[in-house]
């Protein structure tokens, strides 16, 4: 059996005396692509800065490609390898244009500059960007600083892709583009995403957050008696409990993101 390239075994996290995480367990394997779903305020978006170590946690492990990861410079190694898109593109983009932002992180990498634009241009283009490379990276829009982003996520070449709500503020022509670019990426993935039509089209597998915990979930889908289907998602050995996420939610109800 192939090992797998994040584990989690018994994490747990809290800020302060609030517990956000308890004993949780997880495996993230190449070639899944496993939906993060639950409430809002569940821990979603702690779990993965966890994985990258932008949190500490309190108790457990964290095993990443291979290697249990403590101190800093272990999860150096890991963000290189596990790329995080935030939920908010603004606190992922910092560099005046375009083209320097996704340059950014394969000069991190070690790469010269000749080969850092040529890779950063080469991302920019993959995705339909090309011509945004020389504009002011605070002046665009919020669906194309969406993409940018994640241009300066897959610029570092990733093994495994952590997204926070990656279609958050995307019409449904980008987020179009962007999931049929990330169903053809042969890189594992967690993502977070409130809209079960993404969860549908995505993911290979679900995992449900609940009362910080963390259970495996399944997936029906249920045709529906017009144009749409619908995704009942809740926790495994309960068929009977469709209460996480709330109602059924049709392909193309999209739903602004709160906090995870």
């Amino acid at each position: 059996m192939t090992e797998p390239l994040i584990q989690l075994r018994e994490l747990s996290f809290g800020f302060g005396e609030r517990a956000v995480l308890e004993r949780v367990d997880f495996s993230l394997s190449a070639g899944e692509r496993v939906a993060l779903v639950g409430d809002n305020g569940a821990g979603k978006t702690t779990l993965l800065q966890l994985m990258v170590g932008l949190h500490r946690p309190s108790g457990g492990e964290i095993i990443a490609f291979g290697r249990p990861r403590v101190r800093e410079s272990d999860f150096r190694e890991v963000r290189a390898l596990a790329g995080l898109l935030f939920q908010d593109s603004d606190d992922q983009l910092f560099c005046p244009t375009v083209l320097e932002d996704v340059t950014f992180g394969p000069l991190n990498l070690g790469h010269n500059p000749q080969q850092a634009i040529a890779i950063a241009r080469r991302t920019l283009e993959t995705l339909g960007l090309a011509g945004l490379a020389d504009r002011i990276t605070h002046k665009l829009s919020g669906g194309e600083k969406r993409m940018v982003a994640l241009a300066g996520v897959l610029a570092m070449e990733p093994r495994v892709l952590l997204m926070d709500e990656p279609t958050n503020g995307l019409d449904s022509k980008a987020q179009e583009r962007l999931l049929e670019h990330l169903e053809n990426l042969p890189l594992a993935m967690l993502f977070v995403s409130h809209d079960l039509g993404v969860v549908e089209r995505l993911a290979t597998r679900a995992v449900l957050m609940k009362e910080r915990k963390l259970c495996e979930a399944v997936m029906h889908v249920h045709p529906h008696v017009h144009t749409h289907s619908h995704l009942h998602i809740h926790a495994e050995g309960q068929p009977g409990d469709h209460k996480h996420p709330s109602a059924p939610v049709p392909h193309d109800d999209h739903h602004g993101a709160g906090p995870a």
